[in-house]
Formats: C-alpha cells, structure tokens, sequence
C-alpha cells in the first residue's frame, strides 16, 4: 500500500470512529463496566476512579514505558483528566484549549482554543479539569464562566451559554458532570467576592435548568447564617466536579470558602452552606442534606474535594456511604442516604480543632483564629489535601488521597470589598519548615491511617486505583508512581519534569492496558512492552 493510500485509509479509519461516538446514560450510568472507556472527570459517577482492568500487576508494573507523548505547546498547570472513547482521547489543557487524540498513538485529531477577554479575575491559575460528554457532545466550561457545547466528530461549538459574568469575579474551571438530560457546572470566584452557586443546562439547547444558591439569599433557609448583607458577597465556590448516585438520584457536590478567606468578623454566623457537601435533587437542584465541615471557616479550607460514593461494611451492616479527606484535615465517613456522620479522624496533623463532636461540629481549639500579629495553625492555606483526587479500591476496602503536612501562619485583618478586587482579609504564610506529601491509605469505617509513602514536599496529584491492587499517584518533584494497594510498597516511577496536578486514568486497547497522565506541557501515555 502507497503511503498516500494509508494515509486515506487511516484518516477514514478515525472518520468512522468519530462518527460513531454516541455516549448514552446508561454507559455513564455503567462507568468503568467498558474497559476501553474513560467517560468522566472520575471514571464513574461514585468518584471512586477504580478501574477493573488487570493486565498491570504488582509483578509486573514496574516495566511499564513510555508508549507515545503529545506535547501541547501550552504553558501553565495540567489539571485535566481525559476521557477516552471509542478509541479517541479528548483533553483540555491551559487557557481553554483542548485536543481529540488518537488513544492508540497520540496523533492529534483536531483541537481548539478559546479567545479569552482581558481583565479576567482569576484566583489560581488558567486551569481547566476537562470535559463531560453525552451523546456526540462534549461539553467545557470556560475561565470567562462560559459552558461550551462542542461538536465530538470536529470540534467545532454547538451552543455557548453563559454561566456568569466574568466582570464580577466568576470564573469556571471544573469539569462538567452530566446528569440524565442536564449538564452541571461549579463556578469559581470566591476570592474576588462571588455569591456562589451550582448550575445545571439543558445538554440540548444550553438554556439553563436551575440554580441552586451555596450562599442563600433572604428568606432561604441558611440565610440567617450570614450577618448583614454579607451573603452577597459570601464566597462558597463549586471548583471541582461533584459525584451522583443514579438510584438516589442525587447529586453530590463540595463547597467553598466565606469570603473573604480570612477574615470572618464581617460575617458572623456559620455561613451556610460554604465549606460542606450539599446533596441536590438532580432533576431540580432541590437540597436534601448538607453536612458543614468547617462552619464559620478563617482559614480558606474549600469543602470542594471530590465525594466518593462507594458500599462498605461497617459494623458487621453494608452501608452506602460518602467518604470525604477534606482539606481541614479531617476524613469523614457519612451515610450518604441521609448525611448522617459515621466517622471521622484527623488524616493529616491538624492543631485547630481536638475531634469532630458528636454533634457533627468541630471541638475547635481557642487561640486558632487568624490575626493581625499571626497564629500558627496546622494544616496551612492549601490544606490537608486539595482539588487532587482520590480514589477506594473495593478489594481492600481503603480510600487512597495524595495527602499534605504543613502548616502556616495565619494572619487576619478588616478589608473593604471592592468589586474586582482580590478579597482575602489576610494572609498566610508557610511555617515550620518546608513539610512534605505523602500518599495515605485510610480505612473509611474508622477514618484510621493504615499505611503512607512519603514524598519529598507537598504535593498536589490525584490518585488512580486498579482491579489488581495497583495504585498510582504523583508528586511535586515530576515523578509518576505505582505503589502496592495492601503494603504501600512502592513498584514503579517516571520522571516527568514538571510537577504533577493531574490524576492518572487507565483504559483498553488492542488488548494493551495504557495509563494515562499529563504533566507540564505534555501527555504521557504507558504500557508495557510490545511483545
């Protein structure tokens, strides 16, 4: 065959296979059940990111090789997590940029990139998590609080509602999640002032379904939590994606910070509902339960860290549970029928608070309150863990979060909000020492720390757990890890050269197990060898 007859050949091989994604509830439903399919921000909608597949062993994981590498051309932080489907890779980068990849090579089928407005307010980053997909749609949200819905086959746009005004501070960068025939989308913000919220769209038209308000307004119950007119500018952002339970239907998303971050004497009360995992209707966003990590919250420990929905055996009784490690370093077990608390354990060194009581409130220490002079106070402003995901494996029952120990000092102070302007109320700043990350495995029935592998400094990489007990997270330092589920032993690591945000997903292929990861300005795909 003549290289101008493959290349006809290949590019209608990859028109097919694009023209056939068709992505229904029942496969989102299903999850990981289709070993070639990544379809969401988690894998599945429980947030456990457990793949069932077994080709990589403990015995064998340590061979594991670089198989393809596409370089982006695009600087700054790589949070996304791809999703695969029918054998094609789409991913988001930096900046709202985004890429169809051939799964099998990494050969770049189309990509795109959004014109952004100057003046944007943005807290942390030019970042973007990734796309949900339905049908032969994906879907993007975008730093200008745009929810774009793209063509799967091209990637040309369908329809672009706006979300919020990006001039008053909101800005989105999570991944969707799509509910049934609804798109839900968090917001970001609350440094800059913002009234949090969650929205859902219509995944047809992009005309929006409801709204359901993380800071009520007057005469919604929670209201009378905010001193003042200070809910207008409570904060309470949605910044990383949520979790569903279909039978339940219900949807289960973290929360954010008061605002502003530090300072709370402008908005006494406990700031319903910032800082806790609100269950919604997923038909109408109606709220079912909420549990508050944090009232009151002055240390900026966002609530937003991914839910997990998973069924353990406590107490010699299976239960359907919720399991957070939240970034005020506590891990909470909860049922997640009614948000009544199961356990809950400190998973990190944490000196503001003794226990979490049986009321299911914090025994906060006195003298912990951020101040003009400053107070030390463990964990520090990015917490005991953060946007990074984890992931529970079912065969040994354990929750596996890149963890975090450092503290800070934390200083506080009065601050006119000013539309625009950043609305912190103080600042933080690292003390005792340069701390360090490590990997930790927790048993959910106790919230008790069964094993951890400690990484050099602080870092920020999701977590991926697989059938085989094999486990794989990052660090800092651009290294890339498989450790043994049971033991912590750690069996393999890449150099990446750029420090690790994202999470690894796993998927099939041509009977070849690939695992999947992007770091710096590159995505990096293994396998084992060729035979």
């Amino acid at each position: 065959m003549s290289r101008f007859a493959f290349a006809l050949a290949l590019a209608a091989a990859l028109t097919v296979v694009l023209q056939a994604q068709n992505i229904t509830n029942a496969q989102l439903e299903k999850g990981l059940a289709d070993p070639s399919a990544w379809l969401n921000y988690s894998g599945d909608y429980g947030g456990m990111r457990h793949s069932p597949l077994t080709q990589l062993t403990p015995a064998n994981v340590g061979q594991l090789t670089v198989q393809w590498a596409f370089q982006t051309n695009t600087l700054g932080k790589f949070e996304a997590t791809p999703l695969v489907v029918n054998g094609v890779m789409y991913i988001t980068g930096p900046n709202n940029t985004a890429w169809a990849l051939d799964a099998r090579t990494g050969r770049q089928i189309w990509s795109y990139r959004r014109d952004l407005p100057e003046g944007m307010n943005l807290c942390c980053g030019r970042v973007n998590r990734g796309f949900a997909v339905l049908g032969n749609r994906l879907f993007m949200n975008t730093l200008d609080a745009h929810l774009l819905a793209f063509d799967m086959k091209t990637g040309s746009i369908l329809w672009d509602s706006i979300i919020d005004d990006y001039k008053l501070g909101y800005s989105a960068t999570s991944a969707p999640l799509v509910v049934k025939d609804k798109v839900v989308v968090g917001i970001a913000g609350a440094e800059y002032g913002i009234r949090g919220f969650i929205d859902a769209f219509d995944a047809n038209t992009g005309k929006k379904a409801w709204r359901f308000w993380v800071v009520p307004g007057p005469g919604e119950k929670g209201n009378e939590t905010w001193e003042g007119d200070s809910w207008k500018r409570g904060g309470g952002s949605t910044w990383v994606t949520g979790s569903y339970d279909p039978p339940l239907n219900l949807i289960y998303w973290g929360t954010g910070n008061p605002g502003p971050d530090l300072y709370g004497d402008d908005r006494e009360g406990d700031n319903l509902y910032t800082d806790s995992v609100v269950a919604l209707d997923g038909d109408t966003g109606q709220l079912k339960w909420h549990y508050q990590f944090t009232p009151h919250d002055t240390h900026d420990w966002d609530a937003t860290q991914v839910p997990v929905l998973a069924e353990k055996v406590i107490g010699g009784v299976n239960k359907k549970v919720l399991m957070v490690a939240n970034r005020n370093g506590f891990f909470y077990t909860f049922d997640r029928g009614n948000g009544s608390l199961i356990a809950s354990r400190p998973f990190v060194k944490t000196t503001w608070a003794e226990r979490i009581k049986p009321d299911g409130r914090p025994d906060v220490k006195p003298g912990t309150e951020p101040t003009e002079n400053g107070v030390d106070v463990c964990p520090d402003i990015a917490g005991g863990t953060n946007f990074m995901s984890p992931a529970y494996n079912p065969k040994t029952g354990l929750f596996y979060v890149t963890a975090r120990e450092v503290c800070a000092t934390y200083y506080g102070w009065e601050q006119e909000f000013v539309q625009g302007q950043y609305y912190f109320g103080g600042n933080g700043q690292r003390s005792g020492g340069r701390g360090y990350g490590a990997m930790r495995a927790i048993d959910p029935a106790n919230a008790g720390v069964k094993w951890e592998y400690k990484y050099y400094t602080p870092s920020m990489a999701g977590v991926l757990s697989t059938e085989t007990n094999v486990i794989f997270g990052g660090d800092m330092d651009g290294n890339v890890m498989a450790f043994d589920a049971a033991s912590g032993k750690n069996l393999w690591h890449f150099q990446t050269g750029s420090g690790i945000f994202a999470a690894p997903i796993t998927y099939m292929l041509d009977g070849r197990q690939w695992v999947v990861l992007g770091s710096g300005t590159t995505v990096y795909a293994f396998a084992l060898p060729s035979k």
